[in-house]
């Protein structure tokens, strides 16, 4: 199972921009710089739709602390609503007793 790589936001627009001043292919690009045809592919779609610039979120994909801490609160939320489900399937075994 392969681990994911991260790159930073430098290097992405650096790999963008020499995609499209090369003349080459995504692919043989791709295989230039080492990395995924896949990968190359998503932050050229992005960078179209940002006029040229790779939109970065790095690790977590938050666009903000506030999302961030949205998404930890929402996992509590449910984890806890996990724990009384169980919790009360517990006692309702325990009462038929």
């Amino acid at each position: 199972m392969g681990t994911k790589k991260h790159y930073t936001k430098e290097f992405k627009q650096d790999a963008v921009n020499y995609y499209y001043s090369s003349g080459k292919s995504i692919k043989a690009v791709a295989e230039d710089l080492k990395i995924s045809a896949t990968g190359l592919n998503n932050w050229i779609q992005n960078s179209k739709m940002n006029d040229g610039v790779v939109n970065h979120r790095g690790s977590g994909n938050y666009s903000s602390d506030a999302e961030k801490e949205i998404a930890k609160l929402k996992k509590e939320l449910r984890d806890k609503e996990d724990a009384l489900e169980i919790l009360k399937k517990a006692i309702g075994i325990l009462n038929k007793d």
